[in-house]
C-alpha cells in the first residue's frame, strides 16, 4: 500500500502528536517529515503532502481542502507561544517586524492590531533579524518554542490568543490536520487513535523531553495548548479567515 506522506510541525506543541504517531502501527503506513509551518502548508499546496498540521491561514491556497483529524493546535485564553514582544506599550509601537516561521501568527497579529488595538503600523516582514529592533518604538512577532521564558526579557509581551478571545469570546485555531485530497476513512480513523495515544501520554512525554528555564513545560502541554476541535473553534476559524479578507 502507499504510505500517506504526513508533514507535521517540529515544535513543543506538537510532540505529543508525533510521539502518538511514532508510537503506533500507523508509523508503517506513513511518511512523516518534520518541517516548520509555513513549508507544511506549502507540501500540501505543491502536493509533496497528503496530509499536513498546517497554519490555518494555509487553507486558503488549497482548493478542496479538509480536516482530517478530530485535534488541533489551539487555545481557550493565553497559549504562551504566540507573541507580540515589545519595548513600549503596544499603543505607541511604529513598526511591528512579522515572524517569517508563521503567516497565521503574523495575520493574527495584523487582525488585533487593525479590531482590537485599531493601529496601523508599518509592517516589516523581512526584516534581517526580526527579533532583534535597536528602535524603542518597534515591535515583533514571534511564535514557538523561540519564546519559551521570553517573556521578562521584554516590557511588554502580548499573548495573540488571549487577545483574540477578548475580540471574539472565542477560542482560537493555530493548525489543523488538513488533506488536500479524499483520504480513506479507516486510515482517518487510525490517524485519530494514534493523535490521542499521543495525547493520552503526555505525562510520560514530558517525563522525557528537556526542560527550559523559566518556562512551565507541563501547564504548557497539559492546560495552555487546547488540542481538542470543537464547533466554537470551528467558527472561529471561519470569522478568522473572514477577518484576513478584510486586511
Amino acid at each position: 500500500m502507499k504510505k500517506i506522506r504526513i508533514s507535521a510541525v517540529s515544535y513543543t506543541n506538537t510532540k505529543p502528536f508525533i510521539y502518538g504517531l511514532q508510537h503506533c502501527e500507523i508509523i508503517d503506513k506513513i511518511d512523516l517529515s518534520l518541517d516548520t509551518p509555513a513549508d507544511c502548508a506549502q507540501k500540501l499546496i505543491n502536493h509533496e503532502a497528503d496530509i499536513g498540521l498546517i497554519p490555518v491561514t494555509g487553507v486558503l491556497d488549497i482548493p478542496n481542502w479538509h480536516i482530517v483529524a478530530d485535534y488541533c493546535i489551539g487555545a481557550s485564553g493565553a497559549v504562551n507561544s504566540v507573541f507580540i514582544f515589545s519595548n513600549c506599550e503596544i499603543e505607541h509601537i511604529k513598526v511591528l517586524q512579522l515572524d517569517p516561521q508563521s503567516l497565521t501568527s503574523n495575520n493574527l497579529a495584523q487582525v488585533l492590531l487593525k479590531n482590537y488595538w485599531k493601529l496601523n503600523p508599518e509592517l516589516i516582514v523581512n526584516a534581517v533579524d526580526y527579533s532583534r529592533s535597536e528602535s524603542a518604538f518597534t515591535a515583533f512577532v514571534q511564535i514557538g518554542d523561540r519564546t519559551f521564558g521570553k517573556k521578562n526579557d521584554y516590557k511588554f509581551a502580548y499573548d495573540l490568543a488571549e487577545i483574540w478571545q477578548k475580540l471574539t469570546g472565542l477560542p482560537f485555531i493555530f493548525a489543523a490536520w488538513v488533506a488536500n485530497k479524499p483520504i480513506d476513512n479507516n486510515f482517518i480513523i487510525e490517524f485519530n487513535k494514534a493523535l490521542k495515544y499521543g495525547l493520552d501520554n503526555r505525562n510520560q512525554l514530558i517525563e522525557e523531553m528537556p526542560k527550559h528555564p523559566n518556562f512551565d513545560l507541563e501547564d504548557y502541554l497539559l492546560r495552555k495548548i487546547d488540542f481538542e476541535i470543537t464547533e466554537d473553534k470551528k467558527k472561529a476559524m471561519r470569522l478568522f479567515l473572514d477577518y484576513i479578507n478584510l486586511l
